[in-house]
């Protein structure tokens, strides 16, 4: 209840007397006018050594000098004495007395006495904490004046206090710490002692029940994190007491439908079983999930308090989603590393099959009981190797031959034979954009990638009952390349083919998997599962980026949409050169239907299957083979003397493989031409032949009629 005007009326004469003995009080100190005194004796003692004389004014100066000392002891045993009865004699011991933190200060801030414990947590300050959160304070100072007490929110060092206030007579108040610090929750100041070594558990319990029991303070509505209070002696069936803004909003309620609640009740039960374990083993930190929300991935940290927990909740959406991003890289990279070597050794097995099968054919030609069946065998082996070729497109190891394309000419020319891939359900439509731009990528595996997605768009489609499928190109600058999903577009922007359908959308739970090799939806013998794995493949080979967005039926604009980016072709321009005429067209090159030649070969291949057979048909040939299972060997052969007109090698192989084979036999074999042969992408090893010249390469897997042209092309050259 405030004063009444009278009471403060009367108050104030003596306040402002008091106010007045205060001043004069440190203006005229006995110490100070002593100072004094001695100064005018002794000028006094001079003036009448030289002069003879003391003048009257001098003799009343002295006077006035005494009377003065006489007064301002007076006022300072009157002012100690009413100190003293102000404060009391116990007030200064009973602050010293207490374990929080505790001060005496005057109503306009200044400290007259502090305890160990506020000096620990906010040093040798002699006036109240000032700056941001002040104001609080001393508006509590001025309720406490007028009412007795209040509280407030104090910060001493870098800790946060809850402070009570209680009014000592007219001009002081008792400032005492109601918690430990909001963030300093298990402080240990310097005054305090830790409990000595020897201490028994009774003594310690002791000194646990001595400890004043107080209430954490708690001011989170600014905090971005979720923070609770709860009361309990285990965290699962503590109560909540108090929440933030952020905390209600995670949990999905309200302040009324949280408080009284027990923790352990609002998570889900398995999540329960996991953070008993955290908190059987210590742990102060763990994920839970809720039982109203088991799809929310929250993070709890937790701080022990006087009786109970101060709970602090975080949203860690955005970390799951990252770490889940990360994670499906990774593993796309490991299958990725996996398909290529598969791809690898089912190209040496179809190499060697396909050899094999056209030497049988040869010597059984059409008329023999045996064509069909060997017939059969080789076209069973061209649908491995178009296996092998998404297995390798897959993992971006597939041969490219890249050539400048016209976006709007590659769809156009798409178009016509997927639209005999429709149905009858289903209606193909396309839109073009303006100024559509170049791309450099390889035709064949483009016009792949577009039917791969546009074949499970129809199907798609088909299943839920018709509908339509559609193909949009445009050019887009980078910011909105940028904006519809290719993070890293780049300057020059990006050219998009887009493939939508209204079916019925990709579920999200799917939605990682779609371009795992060997996932389907599709029913058994309907899809091998490496349609969008190879589409995936052959965008990365091409520098490009493929984003999908799905909306599930029955919502609004159901279906899936495939987004391709790929770097728009810059063109850069050449000087001018003089015109010449041209020369008389020569006769084109027409291929040698003798495959017959002479020469010294050696041969370089560590699948025994493709090096026997290989080097058998060159030989009925009428070339000179040399056979290598090995870099090691190839380069023991050439380094022994022996000369060759062309070198034939495997690029991966154990050990040494096959460029590094040849940066160390190139001294020896001078420029004999080298052709690889692989099942790579010649991108793969081009960086390891740096300056060589002469170098060929031909893909796997192979068949006698190619590889008996290119030798004898290499060798004419």
């Amino acid at each position: 209840m405030s004063s009444s005007p009278a009471q403060t009326s009367a108050h104030t004469p003596a306040a402002a007397s008091k106010n007045l003995l205060e001043r004069l009080r440190d203006f005229a100190s006995p110490l100070a006018l002593t100072v004094v005194g001695i100064i005018v004796v002794c000028a006094c003692a001079a003036f009448w050594f030289i002069a003879g004389e003391l003048p009257v004014g001098v003799v009343l100066t002295i006077l006035v000098i005494v009377m003065g000392a006489v007064v301002s002891v007076a006022l300072f045993a009157f002012g100690h004495d009413d100190d003293t009865g102000a404060q009391g004699p116990g007030v200064t011991a009973l602050v010293e007395a207490l374990a929080e933190p505790a001060a005496i200060a005057s109503f306009d801030g200044r400290l007259s006495a502090t305890n160990p414990a506020w000096r620990d947590a906010g040093g040798n300050e002699k006036r109240l904490p000032a700056g941001e959160g002040s104001a609080a304070l001393f508006v509590a100072m001025r309720e406490a004046r007028a009412q007795g007490h209040s509280r407030a929110l104090v910060r001493l060092g870098s800790f946060d206090f809850e402070m009570l206030l209680s009014r000592l007579g007219d001009e002081r108040v008792l400032v005492r710490a109601a918690s430990q610090g909001v963030l300093g929750t298990g402080l240990l100041l310097n005054h305090e002692l830790p409990v000595a070594e020897g201490m028994d558990t009774a003594e310690e319990a002791e000194a646990v029940v001595a400890q004043p029991s107080v209430a954490p303070a708690f001011d989170g509505s600014d905090a971005p994190f979720g923070q609770a209070l709860l009361e309990g002696d285990t965290l699962l069936t503590a109560k909540i007491t108090r929440v933030n803004p952020v905390f209600t909003r995670l949990m999905g309620g309200s302040v009324a439908d949280l408080t009284g609640k027990v923790w352990g009740d609002l998570i889900d039960a398995a999540s329960r079983e996991e953070a008993q374990a955290k908190l059987d083993a210590k742990k102060t930190a763990f994920e839970v999930k809720l039982l109203s929300n088991k799809d929310l991935p929250l993070q709890v940290r937790l701080a022990h308090t006087p009786g109970g927990f101060m709970l602090y909740l975080f949203d860690i959406s955005e970390q799951k989603q990252l770490e889940q991003s990360l994670a499906q890289v990774q593993k796309m990279q490991a299958i990725g590393q996996f398909a290529g070597g598969v791809a690898h050794d089912l190209n040496n097995l179809l190499t060697g099959l396909k050899l094999r099968v056209e030497d049988l054919l040869h010597n059984h030609p059409l008329g023999d009981p045996s064509y069909g069946g060997l017939n059969e065998i080789r076209q069973i082996s061209t649908r491995a190797e178009d296996l092998v070729r998404k297995l390798l497109a897959f993992s971006r190891k597939q041969t490219v031959k890249r050539v400048t394309l016209n976006l709007g000419e590659l769809i156009s020319e798409s178009e016509v034979l997927l639209r005999r891939l429709m149905r009858e359900d289903v209606k193909l439509e396309t839109e073009y954009g303006r100024d559509l731009p170049d791309i450099h990528a390889d035709k064949g595996q483009m016009e792949m990638a577009v039917m791969n997605l546009v074949v499970n768009a129809r199907d798609a489609v088909h299943a839920s009952g018709g509908g339509r499928v559609k193909i949009r190109s445009a050019a887009l600058a980078q910011a909105e390349a940028v904006a519809q999903g290719w993070a890293e577009a780049p300057a020059q922007g990006a050219a998009l083919i887009e493939v939508s359908d209204n079916g019925p959308g990709i579920p999200p739970e799917i939605m990682t998997k779609v371009f795992e090799p060997f996932f389907t939806t599709k029913p058994l013998g309907e899809g091998t599962g490496l349609g969008l794995a190879t589409v995936y493949g052959i965008v990365n080979q091409a520098d490009g980026h493929i984003a999908i967005t799905s909306v599930v039926a029955p919502a609004d604009g159901h279906g899936a949409t495939f987004k391709i980016f790929l770097p728009i072709k810059v063109h850069v321009a050449k000087p001018d050169t003089p015109k010449v005429e041209a020369a008389p067209a020569s006769p084109p090159k027409v291929t040698p239907k003798d495959m017959s030649g002479a020469g010294r070969i050696l041969f370089v291949e560590d699948e025994e299957i493709v090096r026997g057979i290989a080097a058998r048909l060159l030989r009925q040939r009428g070339y000179e083979v040399t056979e290598a299972s090995d870099g090691e060997e190839a380069l023991d052969i050439i380094q022994s003397g022996d000369k060759f007109d062309l070198l034939i090698s495997d690029v991966i192989m154990p050990g040494l493989d096959g460029p590094s084979m040849l940066k160390k036999a190139r001294p020896f074999l001078g420029n004999v031409p080298v052709m690889f042969i692989s099942g790579y992408a010649e991108a793969e090893f081009s960086d390891l032949l740096e300056d060589e010249v002469g170098v060929s390469f031909l893909p796997k897997p192979l068949d006698i009629k190619t590889l008996a042209e290119r030798v004898k092309a290499q060798l004419a050259a």
